[in-house]
C-alpha cells in the first residue's frame, strides 16, 4: 500500500505538471485533496483512464490560463505558447492584394490559427470536446486549417493540448499535435463576463461580453452562452516601424505605381525615358520629345518617387464576433445518456490597403489583358504622341510599362461575412459484460462555414483597355469615358474624373464554404485481467467526409479584373476509417518497477481520392522509483491532401521578393545572359499557385521521449510545498510533405547554379524580367526536426500571507531541415537536399532556438499578482533587400539578426465584493519593440512570432449571480 500511496504522489505530480504548462493556477492546490480519481476519456488516447495516466505529454490551459493571457481569441491565446509556430492571426493585413498562397487555402484573412512545433496549422488537428471541428472560410480558397475564430472563447472552460503524434488515435491531421478545446457542461445560476482593453496609444480598443446561464436537475443538465467580442483597427501610420514599407528605407522600397505615374516608354522619336510627372501638374501634359523629362512636365524616376503605400495598411485587423451556444445533457436510463450541442458564430472583420494600382504594359508582369494593352495615340490625355506597346511599331522591342496609382478611387477595403454552425449530438453509456464495465458512445457532427468577401476599390482592367484605347471605340462604348492615367494628383484632387472611376470601377464579391460530416462510433473497456492490472482496449470506427468551394467573382473569373486574377474551386473527399488501441500493464508494484505498462494502437483509412493507408503507434511508462517517471511513444502519421491543396485552380501570388539577378547579378552563374541594365521593377514578383490533383498523402513518424521527476525530498519543506521537472524530447520526420518551394529559395538556388532543377519553375524575357513562375503544390523531399521541451514548476508552502507559485517552460528546436528537389546527386543520391530553417526568419514566418515563458503568481488571500516573461530567441534574416544601406547587422554575409527579444505582462485580481471578481492587466509593460524585419512582407516586423508595438492594458469583471 506504502508503494501505491506514493505512487499517487507522482500521479498528482503529474496533473499539477499538465496544469502549470501553461502558467501557474490561480486556484489554492494546498486545499485540494488527493482523491481517487474515475476513469474518464482523455485528449490523446480512446481508452477511458485516470486523466494523470496518460503516456503522451499532455498540456492543460485553465479557465485562469486562458484570462491570464488578457486576449480574446483561441488563437491569439494559443500562439503564446512555447511550442507554437508562426500562424495567423489578427495582425497579418492581406485579403488578397498579395494573392493566394499555394496550399489552396486562400489568405484567412481576419482568421487565427494554431501551428505546433513550426509544421504548418494544416498539421495540428483541432478538435472540440472530442470531435473534429469545421475549417475555415474567409471568402478566398478552401483551407485545411480551423479558424479558431470561429470557436467563442466563452465556452470554453478549458484547452488540451497533446504534444504527440496521433495519426492512429484521430486520423487524418494529427502530425503535429491536437488540440482539443472542452467547452463547459453544466453551470448553475448566471455568469456576466465584461472585457475592455486599449493599446497605450488610445487605439486598438477592444470589447467583449459574453453571459453564461444554465440549470441542473437530477436528469437534465443545460447551458447557455451568448457572448460579443469587438476589435477595432490600428493604422500602420501609427506605429514607428510601420510607417514605411521597409523600416529606415523611406520610400526607396516603395511601388512604381505612383499618384504622378511612372512611365518607362517609348516617344514618337523613340526615346525609351523613364520618368514620372512634376508634382503640381493640372491639365494637358506637356511631353517635349526633343528634350524628354527636362524641361517639360516630367523628370527622370527615381527611386525617391516611389509610392509609400505602407500608411494605408492595417497593423492590427478590426473584426466584429457574435456567437450562441447552447448544450443539453439528458440522462435517458441509469446506463445511458444523450447529449445535443449547438454553436453559432458570425465574424465581421476588414482588412485594407492601398489604391489598387494600375499597371499595363509588357514588363508589368500584372496578367494577360494588362500586359498587351496598347494605348492609343488617339486617347485625348495621351501626351507621347504615339501608340504605346504597339508590337508593330518599329521601336518596339517588348519593354516598358506604366505604373499609376488612383489615389482618387480611394484604398482597397476587404470586407469579410463569415457564418459558422456546428451541431453535434450523440449518446454515449455504459454496461457490464463478464463483470467488467464497458463504456461506448455514438456521435455525428455536422458543420459549415460560409464566408462572403466585398471588396471596394477594385478596377476592371477590360475597360480600362478600352478606356485607353482607340477614342472612336471607347466614344461608342456605353458607359466609357477616355481614362486619364497620364495626368497626376495636381492640386490633391486628382486627374481621374468620377466619371471615368465609375466606368472601371466594381465591387467585388467572392464567396467560399466549407462543410464537414463526421460520424464516429466507440467502444472501450477491460479485456481481462493481468498480473499488473487490466488489459484494456478501445475500438472504434469514424466515417469523415469535407467539401468545399471557393466562387470568385464573375469578372475576376473572366479575367477582366485589374487586381489578382483567380479560378473557382470546388471538390469533397470522403473517408472510412477503423481503429483499435490497447493499454498493457506489465509491472506494477515491483522493486525497481513502480509501474511499466505499454500502449499499441493501430489506424485503417481508406480515402475517396488516395486510397488505402495503414498508421500505427507504440508508447510506454515506466517508474522504477515513485518519485521519477521515464515515458515514450514511436507513431505514424498521415495527412491526406485537402480540398484546396488537390482542387485548388491556378491563381497568382505577389510575393514579397528580392531578385539576385537585379543589374546582371553581379556574375552570379545562373544570371548569365540578364543584362546589367535590368532592374527589378518592384519588391513583388507573381508566382502562379495553385492545387495538384496528383499529390499523395504526406506520412511522418513521431518519436517522443520524456521524463518527469517530482523529488519527495522537495515536498513540504520550509522552502517548497511541490516541486516537478518535466523534460520531452521531440523527432518528427515528414515524408512527402505537401507544400510548394519557397519562392525566394528558388530564385536564390537557380542564381547560383544556372543547372540547378529549380530554374525549371521560371523563364526570363530578353530584358531579364521573370515570367511564368510556378509555386504549386507538390510533395516535397521531407522536412525533420528535433527539439527539447523543459519545463519546472514550484509552490512554496502557506505562509500567514499566502503562497507563491511559479511556472517556467521552455522548448528548444535543436534542427529544423526542409529538403527540397536537387540535381547534385553525387552529395545527396534522393535527389534533395536540406535547407537549414531552425534559428533563421523567412517570409514573416521564425523558427526561434528558444523560447521560454515564466509565470509567477503571489496569492495573497482572495488577490493574486501574476507577473509573466515571454522569451523568443534570436532569429537570422536574408537582408538583400536593404543591401549597401549600412542596415544589416553583417553587410558582409547579407544577413540581418533579430534579438532575442522578451515581454512582460502583469495582472492583478481581486473581489470588489461578494461574486464579483476584477482584473486589470498590462501586457508588454516595458513596451518592449518588435525586432526590425527587412525581409517581411508588412509593418516591418514578424507578426506571426512578435507582439506588436505597445503596451496593451485591460480590465475584466466577472459577475455571478
Amino acid at each position: 500500500m506504502k508503494s501505491k500511496s506514493n505512487r499517487n504522489k507522482l500521479y498528482q505530480a503529474l496533473c499539477l505538471t499538465a496544469a502549470f504548462t501553461f502558467t501557474a493556477p490561480i486556484v489554492n492546490a494546498q486545499d485540494e485533496s488527493v482523491e481517487e480519481l474515475g476513469k474518464v476519456q482523455v485528449t490523446g488516447s480512446r481508452i477511458r483512464q485516470s486523466q494523470i495516466e496518460g503516456i503522451e505529454p499532455i498540456q492543460t490551459l485553465t479557465r485562469e490560463d486562458i484570462d491570464r493571457s488578457g486576449l480574446t481569441s483561441v488563437g491569439d491565446i494559443l500562439q503564446q505558447l512555447t511550442q507554437s509556430g508562426s500562424a495567423l492571426n489578427t495582425r497579418f493585413n492581406s485579403s488578397g492584394n498579395f494573392g493566394f498562397p499555394a496550399n489552396g487555402g486562400g489568405v484567412g484573412a481576419g482568421a487565427t490559427q494554431i501551428d505546433m512545433r513550426h509544421l504548418d496549422p494544416g498539421r495540428v488537428l483541432v478538435l472540440v470536446d472530442g470531435l473534429r471541428w469545421v475549417a475555415g472560410s474567409s471568402a478566398s480558397g478552401v483551407s485545411n486549417a480551423v479558424d479558431l475564430n470561429t470557436i467563442p472563447v466563452g465556452i470554453i472552460e478549458r484547452i488540451d493540448i497533446s504534444k504527440d503524434g496521433a495519426s492512429s488515435i484521430y486520423g487524418s491531421d494529427a502530425i503535429a499535435g491536437v488540440v482539443n478545446i472542452i467547452t463547459k457542461s453544466q453551470t448553475q445560476g448566471v455568469e456576466m463576463r465584461a472585457y475592455a482593453g486599449a493599446f497605450d496609444e488610445g487605439d486598438g480598443e477592444t470589447g467583449s461580453l459574453d453571459v453564461t446561464f444554465g440549470n441542473k436537475t437530477d436528469k437534465i443538465d443545460m447551458i447557455f452562452n451568448v457572448g460579443y467580442t469587438e476589435q477595432r483597427e490600428v493604422s500602420a501610420a501609427d506605429r514607428f516601424l510601420s510607417q514605411y514599407p521597409v523600416p529606415f528605407t523611406g520610400v526607396s522600397q516603395g511601388s512604381s505605381g505612383t499618384p504622378q505615374g511612372r512611365f518607362v516608354v517609348r516617344d514618337a522619336n523613340g526615346n525609351l525615358i523613364d520618368c514620372t510627372l512634376n508634382d503640381g501638374v493640372t491639365g494637358p501634359v506637356n511631353y517635349d520629345p526633343n528634350s524628354p523629362c527636362d524641361g517639360d512636365d516630367f523628370h527622370a524616376f527615381s527611386g525617391s518617387d516611389r509610392f509609400n503605400f505602407a500608411p494605408y495598411n492595417y497593423y492590427v485587423t478590426p473584426s466584429k464576433r457574435a456567437n450562441i451556444f447552447g448544450q443539453v445533457n439528458v440522462q435517458l436510463t441509469d446506463n445511458v445518456s444523450w447529449f445535443v450541442k449547438g454553436v453559432y458564430n458570425n465574424r465581421k472583420s476588414s482588412n485594407q490597403a492601398a489604391p489598387e494600382p494600375i499597371f499595363i504594359g509588357p514588363e508589368a508582369g500584372a496578367g494577360a489583358i494588362a500586359d498587351n494593352i496598347v494605348i492609343s495615340a488617339s486617347n485625348p490625355y495621351n501626351p507621347f504622341g504615339v501608340d504605346l506597346f504597339n508590337p508593330n511599331s518599329p521601336y518596339y522591342n517588348g519593354e516598358g510599362f506604366i505604373g499609376r496609382r488612383p489615389l482618387e478611387a480611394g484604398p482597397r477595403l476587404f470586407k469579410q461575412d463569415v457564418d459558422t454552425t456546428y451541431f453535434a449530438t450523440g449518446l454515449e453509456g455504459t454496461f457490464n459484460a463478464a463483470d467488467r464495465n464497458w463504456y461506448w458512445d455514438i456521435s455525428g457532427v455536422y458543420g459549415k462555414n460560409q464566408a462572403s468577401q466585398r471588396k471596394t476599390g477594385a478596377l476592371n482592367i477590360a475597360r480600362i483597355e478600352t478606356a485607353l484605347g482607340p477614342v472612336d471605340v471607347c466614344n461608342n462604348t456605353p458607359g466609357c469615358v477616355p481614362l486619364n492615367i497620364f495626368g497626376g494628383q495636381g492640386d490633391g484632387s486628382g486627374t481621374i474624373t468620377p466619371e471615368m472611376l465609375n466606368y472601371i470601377s466594381f465591387i467585388q464579391s467572392d464567396n467560399s464554404e466549407q462543410e464537414l460530416n463526421d460520424f464516429t462510433a466507440n467502444i472501450s473497456g477491460d479485456l481481462f485481467e493481468l498480473p499488473a492490472g487490466p488489459l484494456s482496449v478501445a475500438v472504434g470506427y469514424e466515417y469523415r467526409k469535407k467539401s468545399g468551394f471557393f466562387q470568385p467573382d464573375a469578372i475576376v473569373v473572366a479575367g477582366e479584373s485589374n487586381g489578382v486574377p483567380a479560378s473557382p474551386t470546388s471538390g469533397e473527399f470522403s473517408v472510412d476509417e477503423f481503429y483499435a488501441e490497447f493499454l498493457v500493464p506489465i509491472l506494477a508494484d515491483r522493486p525497481g518497477a513502480e509501474l511499466l505498462d505499454f500502449s499499441l494502437a493501430f489506424r485503417s483509412s481508406d480515402y475517396s481520392t488516395s486510397g488505402s493507408d495503414t498508421t500505427g503507434k507504440i508508447g510506454f511508462k515506466y517508474m522504477p522509483t515513485s518519485s521519477l517517471l521515464f515515458r515514450g511513444s514511436f507513431a505514424e502519421g498521415l495527412r491526406a491532401p485537402s480540398v484546396g491543396e488537390l482542387f485548388g485552380t491556378q491563381a497568382r501570388f505577389d510575393a514579397q521578393l528580392t531578385d539576385p539577378c537585379n543589374f546582371g547579378g553581379g556574375g552570379l552563374p545562373g544570371c548569365a545572359g540578364v543584362p546589367d541594365t535590368y532592374e527589378q521593377i518592384n519588391p513583388q514578383i507573381s508566382t502562379i499557385t495553385g492545387g495538384n490533383p496528383d499529390l499523395a498523402p504526406e506520412e511522418a513518424e513521431t518519436l517522443i521521449l520524456g521524463a518527469v521527476y517530482s523529488p519527495q525530498w522537495a515536498d513540504d519543506t520550509r522552502w517548497s510545498s511541490s516541486l516537478d521537472f518535466e523534460l520531452t524530447y521531440y523527432d518528427i520526420e515528414v515524408d512527402g510533405a505537401i507544400q510548394s518551394v519557397d519562392a525566394q529559395f528558388i530564385l536564390n538556388s537557380c542564381a547560383a547554379n544556372a543547372a540547378s532543377i529549380l530554374c525549371d519553375s521560371f523563364t526570363r524575357d530578353a530584358n531579364g524580367n521573370v515570367q511564368n513562375f510556378s509555386t504549386q503544390l507538390t510533395n516535397i523531399g521531407s522536412i525533420r526536426t528535433s527539439g527539447v521541451d523543459f519545463n519546472v514548476n514550484w509552490t512554496s508552502p502557506q505562509f500567514d500571507w499566502g503562497y507563491v507559485q511559479t511556472s517556467w517552460n521552455n522548448s528548444f528546436v535543436n534542427r529544423f531541415d526542409e529538403y527540397n528537389p536537387t540535381e547534385d546527386l553525387a552529395n545527396y543520391p534522393s535527389g534533395f537536399a536540406p535547407r537549414d530553417l531552425d534559428g533563421i526568419e523567412v517570409a514573416d514566418s521564425g523558427i526561434p532556438n528558444w523560447n521560454s515563458n515564466l509565470y509567477t503568481t503571489l496569492n495573497l488571500n482572495d488577490w493574486k499578482i501574476i507577473w509573466g516573461a515571454r522569451h523568443i530567441g534570436g532569429l537570422t534574416e536574408s537582408c538583400d533587400s536593404v543591401a549597401g544601406l549600412g542596415l544589416c547587422s553583417d553587410e558582409a554575409a547579407g544577413t540581418n539578426s533579430l534579438g532575442g527579444t522578451t515581454y512582460h505582462d502583469l495582472q492583478l485580481l481581486f473581489p470588489l465584493w461578494h461574486d464579483v471578481q476584477f482584473e486589470v492587466g498590462v501586457n508588454n509593460v516595458t513596451d518592449k519593440m518588435p525586432p526590425t524585419c527587412f525581409s517581411c512582407s508588412l509593418n516591418g516586423y514578424d507578426p506571426s512570432t512578435y507582439d506588436g508595438e505597445g503596451m496593451f492594458g485591460y480590465v475584466r469583471a466577472t459577475i455571478k449571480f
